[in-house]
């Protein structure tokens, strides 16, 4: 769900989309707990993926997770608003020396400024807090909070947490604190990037080419063995990216499919992104 064209940025499409995230209903399907395929790379990283256990429209069904726990891997956030060029995320890995890289999130008709609040650092791309109730928040000042997180505004105190970190990225909310779908059932469909902290405090970046409604995409996820706590929406469509390059795993997956807007599987190319998280070891 990212630019579409010069028409539909991705702040229309946020427009949309928060029209259809509200509902708290589960899917109607309830898969047995899906088991998913992990590769250690090093300490503190993994590598995992599944089958999907709905159909899709097309592609593999593959669902991909890079899974990092903050203890070992330093979480960066870059922007092309800060002097960076736009760049795909195979750049932005290549040129900032990156394990690997993602979306941190949608953004405005401008290229640059992310649809909700972000800041990194001294550094701010937007300054605005939003409706969404998600917010990624890592760099922490003090060793009293999390490594990272993913701030529920509906059930934590933002105004206190906000005092606790140096890097934010707002978007989504998927999954709240109660660990319950918060996307409602609709028929459109797209790949889809989100991002998820499991109970065990561990990150997670989670990506799907093929292309599902949201919510079942979501449910899905909540019936594997993920243990995810929370989740937050990246970006979806063809500006999805999941780049992976490490010494014992190469993963350069691109979105493809979005209803409306790129509806097949063509897409083999990533596409320039203005923001996006990194990973390098501590």
């Amino acid at each position: 769900m990212g630019y579409l064209s010069a028409v539909w940025t991705s702040a229309h499409m946020k427009q949309l989309l928060t029209t259809i995230f509200l509902s708290t209903t589960l899917s109607c399907f309830a898969p047995s707990n899906t088991s998913v395929i992990w590769q250690n790379l090093e300490a503190g990283l993994d590598y995992g993926s599944f089958t999907a256990p709905l159909p899709s429209v097309c592609g593999d069904r593959i669902i991909d997770i890079l899974r990092i726990d903050p203890h070992y891997f330093q979480i960066n956030l870059f922007s092309a608003k800060e002097g960076d060029p736009l760049a795909t995320a195979e750049d932005w890995a290549g040129s900032k020396k990156q394990l690997a890289v993602f979306n941190a999130g949608m953004y405005q008709g401008d290229h640059k400024t992310n649809v909700g609040f972000m800041q990194d650092f001294n550094f701010i791309n937007n300054s605005k807090l939003n409706d969404d109730n998600a917010i990624l928040a890592f760099n922490p000042k003090n060793e009293h909070v999390a490594p990272v997180q993913i701030i529920d505004r509906k059930c934590q105190d933002w105004e206190q947490l906000k005092n606790d970190y140096n890097s934010f990225s707002q978007s989504i909310r998927m999954v709240d604190c109660q660990q319950k779908n918060r996307w409602a059932q609709q028929n459109l469909k797209w790949s889809t990037l989100a991002t998820a902290v499991d109970k065990k405090g561990r990150l997670l970046f989670v990506f799907t080419r093929s292309p599902f409604s949201v919510h079942d995409f979501i449910a899905m996820l909540l019936n594997s063995d993920l243990d995810i706590y929370n989740m937050m929406y990246l970006e979806g469509g063809p500006e999805a990216s999941f780049y992976l390059n490490h010494p014992n795993k190469k993963v350069a997956k691109m979105g493809s499919y979005e209803t409306g807007f790129w509806e097949d599987d063509s897409n083999k190319e990533f596409w320039q992104i203005p923001n996006v998280i990194g990973i390098e070891r501590k």
